[in-house]
């Protein structure tokens, strides 16, 4: 017997669901009317949709994937509030996403993939390699999910945790136009923040489809070989291509790039790269946010001092660009992506 497919109803904008309802024999009303539970109030069971008929809601709790997250841990950071969540996915596998108070707004850190390709050597979310793309459901359910737990509206959301989202290009702009959508959550593009480490095709590609968010490169070295030393997206992209990509990307779209420098002790830290950094970035209209790295027990990489770190930013700012030091969130709940879920995997499977 063949098997049907069925229908991923949160991942569809209104247009696609009103389209796909017709196909069922339903009026196209009823798609505004699913549609809104589903991004404006955010209801987690068809049984919540008070006004769609009982039939209607029976036929599609039979035909639709219908993803709803599972919180399996919540972790509240006594340092600063921040929560951190590790959601179970219908499949099994587990994802993190992280909610952070702002005076500018709330903030949700979501995952674009389980696991991640890319080998970053300072990430823990690349340690177990890439599981599979997430669906825009699935990142939109992340945003839902943690609105539903913590009762606060969110108005900035990071695609910076764990994967690479222009790795999953496809599904990551359709999350954008539904988390975008007048009829949704309506977030402004321009309260959100994409990172990737350098993939130059999609960097274009996104320039070329005239989005409004801000585009973050995890830059993390002034030149290719320390580059290559951290990050081995490197040796596919040389960093001149990435920086003409950044630029390709400001010209389209009017958005000033953020360059993300994670800062690790002896690698890439002392005044020199500070000096190599600036000349590397000039003519350029962008923000550099210093990260102190995080440490994560799989690797030696060891965070900057304090002191390296302002000398580090007052370089920097001589030659007259605008730095900022990113505040350290959450580190006492296993704050750096991919470390709460790499704890749980090996809670799972009997390690340490």
């Amino acid at each position: 017997m063949e098997k049907v497919e069925k229908a991923d109803i949160k991942s569809m904008t209104l247009k696609e669901l009103q389209d796909w309802l017709g196909q069922q024999g339903e009026p196209a009303f009823r798609g505004k009317q699913l549609f809104s539970w589903i991004h404006e109030k955010f209801v987690s069971s068809f049984d919540e949709m008070t006004n769609l008929p009982k039939t209607m809601r029976e036929k599609l709790m039979g035909s639709t994937i219908w993803t709803v997250h599972q919180p399996l841990q919540v972790l509240t950071s006594q340092l600063d509030q921040t929560k951190k969540f590790l959601f179970g996915l219908q499949d099994g596998n587990v994802i993190e996403s992280v909610y952070m108070q702002y005076k500018h707004g709330n903030s949700v850190c979501i995952s674009t993939q389980v696991g991640c390709r890319m080998g970053c050597k300072f990430c823990a979310s690349t340690l177990e390699g890439l599981v599979r793309n997430l669906t825009a459901a699935e990142m939109l359910e992340q945003i839902y999910s943690v609105q539903r737990i913590t009762g606060e509206r969110i108005s900035h959301v990071v695609l910076m945790g764990s994967g690479e989202p222009l790795d999953n290009f496809y599904h990551v702009l359709k999350f954008l136009k539904l988390i975008s959508c007048e009829n949704g959550l309506h977030i402004s593009q321009r309260n959100i923040t994409i990172s990737t480490c350098g993939l130059v095709e999609q960097i274009r590609q996104l320039a070329a489809e005239c989005v409004q968010c801000t585009l973050a490169l995890s830059l993390h070295a002034p030149d290719n070989e320390t580059r290559k030393e951290l990050m081995p997206i490197a040796y596919r992209y040389p960093l001149q291509d990435v920086l003409d990509a950044c630029r390709y990307y400001f010209e389209k779209t009017g958005r000033r790039i953020t360059f993300e420098y994670s800062l690790v002790a002896g690698i890439n830290d002392n005044k020199q790269e500070a000096v190599k950094l600036a000349h590397c970035v000039r003519g350029l209209n962008c923000h550099i946010n210093l990260i102190p790295v995080n440490p994560i027990k799989e690797r030696d990489y060891k965070q900057s001092d304090k002191i390296k770190i302002r000398q580090f930013k007052q370089t920097l700012e001589t030659f007259g660009l605008q730095v900022t030091v990113r505040r350290e969130m959450g580190r006492d709940i296993q704050g750096a992506c991919g470390q709460l879920r790499r704890s749980f995997i090996k809670q799972q499977a009997g390690g340490n």
